[in-house]
């Protein structure tokens, strides 16, 4: 049985955190869940935006899954993800998208995995307010430590999963500190993994082939900012966020999330889609071993994504979360 530290959030949250519960208690998973919450739902009730018995349990357990969270607007507020992200160095952003049948897209034979890096860049926090000049600086620090680590990890992904190729998206032609520090991480990480094709493309370009031929990529690493663009990116070339998994991967810990919002619009109205939360849910069933009971969850969905009547709105249906969850589990072992 794993124990695994459940953060159903803010919104929609719940909502499809019970479906995906609902899934996998159908299923007969071995997981156990041990429920802690943050954002603004828990700002509201307790003054804490994350609270110590969430991280005292993420400690613990080491796995999470985690539904959308909504941090309050305001001054002193960080993002609750980039503060989960920063403290348990949680540098691997894994995002897998896929074409999938069911799903209308305009593109088909989609399958690539970006590696973005998830706790520095322009994300890492370094912001100067020149107030008497009027002027804002933010610093994006790129480590060595930090290139290295998210580009050994794309490849080593590339490697247990039979993927053949990597392309390091970059902007070395202008930001010569910082993409000549991960040009030399990427270069170092492919004489490792001989095995693996790689290459390089300037990510003003990679934007503009993702979108002409998609099919090419095999996995993509890149640094944070670059990475939070082309993951919605690609996640839009598939059918969008809703249908797309997350992972945040450290040495010690990984926390899986689906990346869309908390749509506080459609909250409690049986409306939202619990595909993204669910395929999170999948990936962290392969992250802890659980490959069988991962695969035959996954072909329950894909059935049911294939029968419009059971799916939800937004895929083209008009079943609510609950009914779309049980057809989910009507077609387990099918």
């Amino acid at each position: 049985m794993h124990l695994i530290t459940l953060i159903p959030g803010d919104g929609i949250g719940p909502e499809i955190t019970k479906a995906v519960t609902d899934i996998f208690a159908a299923a007969q998973v071995p997981v156990q869940w041990e429920e802690q919450n943050a954002g603004q739902t828990t700002f509201d009730q307790s003054g804490e935006l994350i609270p110590q018995a969430l991280l005292t349990s993420l400690e613990k357990n080491k796995v999470a899954l985690k539904g959308p969270i909504t941090t309050p607007v305001g001054k002193g507020f960080r993002s609750i993800n980039v503060t989960l992200r920063q403290k348990y160095d949680l540098y691997q952003n894994v995002r897998p998208s896929k074409t999938t049948a069911g799903i209308k897209t305009r593109y088909e034979g989609i399958d690539l995995v970006l590696f973005r890096e998830n706790t520095e860049g322009l994300y890492a926090g370094l912001e100067i307010w020149d107030e008497q000049n009027g002027i804002g600086d933010s610093i994006a620090r790129v480590t060595v430590k930090g290139a290295r680590n998210i580009c050994r990890a794309a490849f080593a992904y590339a490697a247990k999963h039979g993927r053949k190729k990597v392309t390091l998206a970059h902007k070395a032609n202008i930001l010569k500190v910082p993409g000549k520090i991960m040009l030399d991480a990427a270069q170092e990480a492919a004489r490792e993994f001989p095995q693996i094709q790689y290459e390089e493309k300037i990510i003003d370009n990679m934007c503009m082939q993702l979108v002409g031929k998609p099919e090419q990529f095999d996995v993509i690493v890149t640094t944070n900012l670059f990475g939070d663009i082309l993951s919605d990116l690609c996640a839009g070339l598939v059918g969008g966020l809703g249908v797309v998994a997350g992972a945040n991967i450290g040495d010690d810990m990984a926390i899986f999330e689906a990346v869309h919002g908390s749509a506080p619009d459609i909250a409690g109205q049986g409306k939202a889609n619990p595909t993204a939360l669910l395929r999170s849910a999948l990936m962290m069933l392969h992250h802890i071993g659980e490959h069988e009971q991962a695969d035959k969850i996954e072909k329950a969905l894909e059935l049911t994504l294939q029968d419009k009547a059971k799916c939800t709105g937004d895929l083209g249906g008009s079943a609510s979360t609950s009914e779309f969850a049980q057809a989910i589990i009507d077609n387990l072992g099918k």
